[in-house]
Parts: structure tokens; sequence; C-alpha cells
């Protein structure tokens, strides 16, 4: 059976939209296949906290090397003072999928550490909230 050029057209562009709508589901819920943990809140200076954090793949409970943090903010949202920030500065680590970071928070509480990151072959950005006490 012969189809209409036209026809071909319209199979080919339902087959490239179907593909596009597959790929994008995909890329939607990979981010949920990692989370960060807490491992570590503890002083580390005056006003300063010394936050460890860890990046894990869900499916097989394993660390996450090499993901690009480009979004860290802290903020004293669960103290229910959101308004008030701290400075977060990413510190060198030498462990795979391990992060550091130094927060200036100004005051002790309850503060949220808000994570942002790229892992390596994912499309979309795994996003983290964790909770650590500063004294």
């Amino acid at each position: 059976m012969r189809l209409h050029p036209y026809t071909r057209t319209l199979i080919g562009a339902a087959f490239l939209v179907a593909s596009a709508s597959l790929a994008t589901g995909t890329a939607a819920a990979a981010p949920a296949n990692y989370r960060f943990d807490l491992i570590q809140a503890q002083p580390a200076g005056p006003g300063k906290t010394s936050v460890t954090v860890s990046l894990v793949h869900v499916p097989d409970n394993k660390p996450v090397a090499g993901a690009v943090l480009f979004d860290s903010k802290t903020d004293m949202g669960p103290g229910g003072m959101a308004e008030m920030t701290g400075k977060v500065t990413p510190v060198s680590s030498d462990q795979p999928g391990i992060y550091r970071f130094q927060v200036e928070t100004g005051m002790a509480g309850k503060w949220a550490l808000n994570l942002g990151a790229k892992v390596q072959g994912e499309a979309g950005t795994v996003r983290g909230n964790l909770v650590y006490e500063a004294r």
C-alpha cells in the first residue's frame, strides 16, 4: 500500500511529537532519583557553621560525584524568620559525593540550606532543602 506524501509527513510529525513527549517525561522524572542528605553541621567560629552534605542516587543508594552545585542559599525559615538569610560558600571536598559549605549565619537557631545541582547526564535540576542547627 502506497501512502500519499502528505500522509507520510503527518505520520512522521506525529512520531516526532510522541518521541519528544516521552523524552520530556523521562527528563522531568530524573531529579526525583536523587536526594541531598545532611551529614554534619558543626560550629566553625563566631556566626559560622560548617555544613557537610551528600548527594545520593536513590535507586542504588550511591553517592554522586561531580555534580555541579550552582544554587546554594540559606535562610532561617525553619526558625520562623525566612527573611533572615546568610552567606553560603562552597568548600572543597576530597570525598566523592560529599559537598561542604561554610555558612555565615550571624545567629544561632534552625536554618535551611537550599541547594540546586546539575548531575551529569540528567536534564533536570536536583533540588534539596536541608535543615540544620547553627550554634
